[in-house]
C-alpha cells in the first residue's frame, strides 16, 4: 500500500492516473492529530473541476478533519487558442483569468447532493462577484434567494494577490473599492463573517506594508464585520518588515479582525524550516480566539492529510485551551449559526446608545 504523501508534487491528471490505475491503494495519512475544522478549503481548481463533496468528505474522514469551510474560486483560467496545452493552473501560462460567477452555482448544488447529517460538516462561502463591480452586492442577494439555508459568509475574495492580479483584465481589485461597501455593510447587517485575501505589499517590495491603508481604511470604516485575513496578508515573493508586530497591532487595534494560518505564513513566517517561532507562539496564545487553520487545498482533496499534519510542530507547542480555539471554537463561533440569517432577515441588534 502506498502512502499518500507520494501524491505531493504531482498534478491532477498525474493523481488521477495513479488512482484510476488500481495497481495500489493509497493510505491516507491521518492528518493533524488533532480534531480540527478547516477553515480554507477551495473546492474548485482555476478550472472550475472539482471530484465533489462527497469526495472532499471521505478526505476529511481520513484527515482527522471535523468540518471545512469551503469555497470556490471567483475566476477561471482561460484556454487561449494559442496554447498548444490546456493549464491546470492560473499560472501555467500568460493567458488570463476572467469573472466566473457560476461557481457559485456549483457549490450551491454540490452542498444539496449531501445527505442531513454531512450537509452539517460543510460551511459553504460564496465568492463567485468581480469585487470591482458595483452590481457585486445583486449576485450575492440572488444567490441567497435562489440557494436559501446553504450559505454560512462570504469569501473568499481574492483582492491584490500578486501574479493573478496581472492575470485579471478591468480595475485593480482591492479591499478598499468602493463597489465593496454594500458587501460589508451586509455582513455586518447580518453578522456574516467574510473572508479576503489582500497582499499586504506588492512583489519583491519589502521595506513597507505596501497596502496596509487599504485594510485598515475599511476596519475603521466597518470595525464590526467579522473579517478574516487571510496568510496574514503575506503571499508569493510578498512581506514586509516587523510582521509580527504589525499584525499584533492589527489585532489589538480592529476587535473585528480574525487571521488564519494557511499557505505560507505557515511555511515561511510561522515555522520556516519546521521551528516554531516563539514570537509567533506568544502572538497565538494572546489572541486565540481570533485565530483560524485550514490546509488551503485547491480543487483536489488528496492532499488535505498531508498539509494538516505539518501544522502539529506548531499546534504541540500551544496550550490546549489556545489549540482548542484555533482548531475547532473559533470556526464555529464564527460560521455555526450563520446559515439562515439572511432568509430570515435576522439582522444584528445593536444597543441604542443615544
Amino acid at each position: 500500500m502506498l502512502h499518500e504523501s507520494i501524491l505531493i508534487g504531482l498534478n491532477n491528471v498525474q493523481i488521477d492516473d495513479i488512482i484510476d490505475s488500481g495497481s495500489a491503494a493509497l493510505e491516507p495519512l491521518a492528518g493533524s492529530r488533532y480534531p480540527m475544522i478547516d477553515t480554507h478549503v477551495h473546492a474548485v481548481n482555476f478550472l472550475q473541476e472539482t471530484p465533489g463533496f462527497a469526495n472532499l468528505i471521505a478526505h476529511m474522514d481520513g484527515a482527522n478533519i471535523q468540518k471545512a469551510v469551503v469555497f470556490w474560486l471567483p475566476v477561471t483560467k482561460q484556454w487561449s487558442e494559442y496554447e498548444r496545452e490546456a493549464p491546470e493552473y492560473y499560472l501555467d501560462d500568460d493567458s488570463e483569468c476572467y469573472y466566473y460567477s457560476a461557481t457559485d452555482t456549483i457549490i450551491a448544488e454540490e452542498y444539496k447532493k449531501l445527505d442531513v447529517e454531512s450537509q452539517k460538516r460543510i460551511y459553504p462561502l460564496m465568492c463567485g462577484f468581480n469585487p470591482a463591480d458595483k452590481h457585486a452586492i445583486k449576485h450575492i442577494r440572488r444567490m441567497y434567494d435562489m440557494y436559501p439555508n446553504v450559505w454560512c459568509g462570504i469569501g473568499e475574495i481574492l483582492l491584490r494577490h500578486d501574479d493573478l492580479t496581472l492575470l485579471i483584465n478591468g480595475d485593480t481589485p482591492r479591499i478598499n473599492n468602493k463597489a465593496l461597501y454594500p458587501i460589508f455593510k451586509f455582513a455586518d447587517d447580518y453578522g456574516l463573517p467574510i473572508s479576503i485575501h489582500n497582499n499586504i505589499s506588492t512583489t519583491w517590495i519589502a521595506d513597507r506594508p505596501k497596502y496596509l491603508h487599504e485594510l485598515e481604511e475599511i476596519l475603521r470604516e466597518f470595525p464590526r464585520v467579522k473579517m478574516i485575513f487571510c496568510h496574514c496578508g503575506i503571499s508569493r515573493r510578498v512581506y514586509a518588515p516587523f510582521y509580527k508586530k504589525m499584525i499584533e497591532r492589527l489585532l489589538l487595534q480592529y476587535p473585528g479582525l480574525h487571521i488564519d494560518y494557511s499557505w505560507i505564513i505557515f511555511d515561511e513566517i510561522i515555522c520556516k524550516n519546521e521551528i516554531p517561532d516563539p514570537e509567533w507562539i506568544e502572538l497565538t496564545e494572546r489572541f486565540s480566539t481570533r485565530i483560524l487553520i485550514g490546509s488551503d487545498v485547491i480543487g483536489n482533496f488528496h492532499k488535505i492529510g498531508v498539509i494538516n499534519h505539518r501544522y502539529d510542530i506548531f499546534l504541540e507547542t500551544l496550550s490546549e485551551e489556545t489549540r482548542q480555539n484555533i482548531c475547532i471554537n473559533n470556526a464555529e463561533r464564527l460560521f455555526s449559526e450563520t446559515r439562515g440569517k439572511v432568509e430570515n432577515d435576522d439582522k444584528r441588534v445593536y444597543p441604542d446608545i443615544f
